[in-house]
């Protein structure tokens, strides 16, 4: 093992376990000893919801009051139906005092009901020391003061004990008459519904109640809901966690014993039922959790999260072996570099254990059960695709040196020149375009090629004719075929070409109909062919006359980034994707391979895998020989990526057999893993289409059945915002250190690559259901289009982000801002708006007008030239098919 390798695992690992200690250091506080004056008690098991009349049986209530007997001196009820009107009477075995209450809402019968147990068990158990009729009735307009009056009035003459009824505390203060008809004032005081931060809790709490004894001198004061929650969503600056919980209620009791406060503890038990009508929060008030467990000891120091031991633990074996195999096999790293990917193996096996743990540190409702059985398998792919894109980062900006790097070979009368057959297929082209192409065909310095332009499928001669009477005109190198209506698309058309190809040609070469080639690139590259194990060899791909128009400037920028960051890197494993364009294959392989898969919509790439599981060998050589044009329409450059999405699924579907890692074969496990990982980042994309329309569902469903749907869980949120924040910070280093550009032009390739978002996660879906799909033809002549043309291009991703926005806004709206959980859901909504944000952005950029000045000059004849330009002619779409 490399001497290395054991410090950079450890301290890796002890980073991680540091991180997990130090957001659960154990907080110090003052420590509280006594007896609890007294708790809210409600005895709903985990599994109960008096929302859905599933109701505690007597047994549970008599054991929960065994439980609290030895905390509380004194217990609250709530209502007296439903199994509550037992608990005076069960509690007197046990010594409790009790404060019986009455439930009152708009349902007047019920209300009675609850009236008339209320007043007897005040009657027959002698262990009711006061009566609350109603709980925050009037907060919520069940019920005005003076209608509410009338009905502590009518119970106030039918019991002996002191009345009153339960509101917070402002309440109290603005309806200062209702003090008339009660014995004693009830407030809640409940700093964190408040939006107070917890160091500022008890303050607040005392000054309210110092508040209410000056407002209502005559009367005793009783703090009828007093606490602070344990876990979930932040309300403002009041963050709801243990270590909060244990210091606010530490701090009050101290208070509370010191100045003689009458109060009930916010409440004795979690309630998960809670979480539908307050929010994850609601389950959390307890001084014991679910189980009947205390979450914490009245001294000593508090832990926030009892768990962290074992999910710290669980994060380093999961990452371990991996991280060891890493950092001692990559030794082409640089330490930095080995250190940095180790780190990220870490934090996604952190990030997954956070999520895999949530059941056994949160009350999960069904739908968050549910939630959490979609989402974790979702996370497992996010996490797989930010680990490929931070090793292709990894790998980019700190190897040594580049293991496969090919240059151009020296052009010289003794090297290996074999003849290559040129394949130029065109479909409906404009006529100048493809013969600008022709023309520096016919410049070439290189002894022995021919030219072959197969038409097929064109709509009529006028496109074809002036191409075929050119070629008569550069000579017999030149040979031209119309076929007509044809099938296979363009491998039908290659595959044409290929029994027309001349017998001695050694190597077939094949460029689109709109890519103006260099003088030496045959010259400079067919000389690797002298390596018999050499399959086909690439150039990369560039574009030309995209200066003075942003759209075209944002597509040229995004191509370049796969070419000089994805395809160097790939490289390195021989396992690089072939393009229709500006390659260049053995003809012996290609014949012998059965030439181009006319089933494949993307029969280049195809056809390089293919080539690789024969035995053959790749050369990328990363210098610009040709260029072509960029795409002119929005809806054409989505459409080409479309097709190229659709293909890989094609590709991937056929062949997914032979990437396995078992299956014995020529393929590489390096070449299995880039053709089984590259396009990863692309079924994420269809992942992110589903998750998004899942999350307008979903939303709706928080917006009209609050009960049934809830927030997602945060360990599921934060993952994916910061997935976002970490393509971002991906494509920009690496186009920092790779593409020579702007800051301006790599933030418009990652808004570019953004925008093709919408249109891969359809093709990707759509490719995992269907086997067929039309070959589309990227046209290479269209009309500039108008703004409506612009938005009309983007209307699916329109309509997706107007979706998104009016969701965000109606949660927003619905729920009120000041909750974490609904911060993250509203900002999960934006994010994901994100690329349609992007393709509206690139289809308006397509339809502003190109400054004339800038037009003018793009419109000069090329003195290389002897034909019109093809950047001159109108409508030319700039997009390679």
């Amino acid at each position: 093992m490399p001497r290395r390798t054991v410090p950079i695992v450890a301290f890796v690992v002890l980073m991680n376990l540091g991180i997990w200690a130090w957001v659960n250091r154990p907080q110090d506080e003052v420590a509280w000893n006594g007896v609890l004056r007294g708790v809210s008690f409600s005895p709903y098991q985990a599994k109960e919801d008096p929302l859905a009349n599933r109701f505690p049986t007597t047994q549970e209530i008599d054991r929960d009051l065994q439980v609290v007997a030895s905390r509380v001196s004194r217990v609250r009820t709530y209502s007296s139906l439903d199994g509550m009107e037992q608990i005076p009477a069960l509690a007197k075995k046990y010594g409790l005092k009790v404060t019986a209450g009455a439930w009152l809402d708009t349902r007047t019968e019920r209300n009675e009901r609850e009236l008339r147990n209320l007043v007897r068990n005040a009657r027959n158990q002698s262990n009711i020391e006061r009566v609350i009729v109603g709980n925050e009735s009037i907060l919520r307009g069940d019920f005005k003061p003076a209608e509410l009056a009338r009905i502590l009035h009518r119970v106030r003459e039918q019991i002996r004990q002191p009345i009153s009824t339960a509101e917070p505390w402002h309440v109290w203060i603005r309806h200062p008459e209702l003090a008339k008809e009660v014995d004693f004032i009830a407030a809640h005081i409940l700093p964190y519904w408040e939006g107070i931060p917890a160091d500022q809790a008890l303050k607040f709490t005392v000054e309210r109640y110092d508040q209410l004894r000056k407002a209502f001198p005559d009367k005793p004061i009783l703090i009828a809901e007093v606490g602070w929650p344990s876990h979930g969503n932040r309300r403002e600056q009041a963050v709801a966690s243990q270590v909060n919980q244990a210091r606010f209620l530490r701090r009050f009791l101290n208070t509370a014993d010191t100045r003689g406060m009458d109060y009930f503890i916010m409440e004795a038990f979690d309630q998960p039922w809670k979480r539908g009508i307050e929010g994850t929060v609601g389950a959390y008030w307890g001084l014991l959790d679910a189980d009947r467990s205390p979450k914490f000891a009245m001294s000593g120091p508090v832990v926030e999260n009892s768990w962290w031991p074992a999910q710290a633990a669980f994060a380093v074996l999961v990452a371990l072996l991996p991280m060891i195999w890493f950092v001692a096999r990559w030794q082409h790293l640089r330490s930095q570099g080995r250190l940095f990917f180790a780190f990220l193996i870490q934090a996604a096996t952190s990030l997954v254990t956070w999520a895999a743990f949530v059941p056994f540190t949160e009350y999960m409702s069904a739908g968050a059960t549910f939630m959490w059985s979609v989402l974790l398998p979702a996370q497992l792919l996010i996490v797989l695709v930010m680990l490929v894109n931070g090793l292709e980062l990894t790998e980019m900006t700190w190897t040594r040196k580049l293991r496969r790097q090919f240059r151009p070979l020296p052009a010289s009368e003794g090297s290996h020149q074999p003849k290559v057959s040129i394949h130029v297929a065109i479909c409906n082209e404009p006529p100048q375009l493809v013969i600008e192409t022709l023309e520096s065909l016919a410049r070439l310095d290189y002894p022995d090629f021919e030219v072959l332009v197969i038409d097929n499928n064109s709509r009529d001669d006028s496109s074809w004719k002036p191409v075929q009477a050119h070629c008569a005109q550069l000579g017999p190198r030149f040979r031209f075929f119309t076929l007509g209506k044809w099938p296979g698309f363009k491998a039908g058309a290659l595959n044409f070409g290929l029994t027309q190809t001349a017998p001695d040609a050694e190597v077939v070469a094949v460029v689109d109909a709109d890519y103006i080639v260099e003088r030496d690139w045959l010259a400079r590259l067919a000389p690797y062919f002298a390596d018999p194990s050499v399959g086909f060899v690439q150039a990369p791909q560039d574009h030309r006359d995209w200066q003075g128009d942003r759209f075209q400037e944002l597509c040229n920028f995004e191509y370049s980034g796969f070419f000089h960051i994805g395809m160097v890197h790939r490289n390195e494993r021989d396992a690089i994707i072939q393009h229709g364009t500006m390659t260049m294959i053995r003809k012996a392989a290609l014949s012998g391979l059965g030439g181009w898969a006319e089933w494949c919509i993307c029969e280049d790439a195809e056809l390089g895998l293919r080539l690789m599981s024969n035995g053959y060998r790749s050369v990328y050589v990363n210098h610009v020989f040709g260029r072509g044009l960029t795409a002119q329409s929005f809806a054409g450059y989505k459409g080409q990526r479309y097709r190229w999405a659709y293909g890989a699924v094609q590709i991937l579907k056929r062949y997914w057999r032979n990437l396995l890692p078992w299956t014995r074969g020529p393929l590489t496990s390096g070449q299995r893993f880039h053709f089984l990982t590259g396009w990863a980042p692309w079924f994420a994309d269809g992942l992110q289409l589903l998750f998004t329309v899942m999350a307008l569902f979903w939303t709706v469903g928080l917006l009209a059945a609050p009960r049934a749907f809830e927030f997602p869980i945060a360990a599921f949120l934060v993952p994916s915002i910061g997935m976002f924040a970490f393509k971002m910070v991906h494509s920009l280093w690496l186009y920092t250190l790779h593409v020579p550009s702007s800051w301006r032009q790599r933030l418009g390739a990652a808004a570019a690559a953004t925008a093709l978002t919408h249109s891969i996660a359809r093709a990707m879906l759509k490719g995992m259901y269907t086997s067929n799909a039309p070959f589309f033809r990227t046209p290479k002549a269209e009309d500039k289009p108008a703004v409506v043309r612009a938005i009309l291009a983007a209307r699916e991703e329109s309509l997706i982000l107007l979706g998104l926005w009016i969701a965000a806004l109606a949660v927003a709206g619905r729920y009120g801002i000041g909750y974490i959980e609904v911060q993250l859901w509203v900002a999960v909504l934006m994010v994901q708006s994100v690329p349609y944000i992007a393709a509206l952005y690139l289809s308006l950029m397509n339809a502003r007008p190109v400054p004339r000045a800038l037009a003018a000059a793009a419109a000069e004849p090329k003195a290389a030239a002897p034909v019109l330009a093809a950047d001159a002619i109108e409508g030319v779409d700039r997009q390679p098919a």
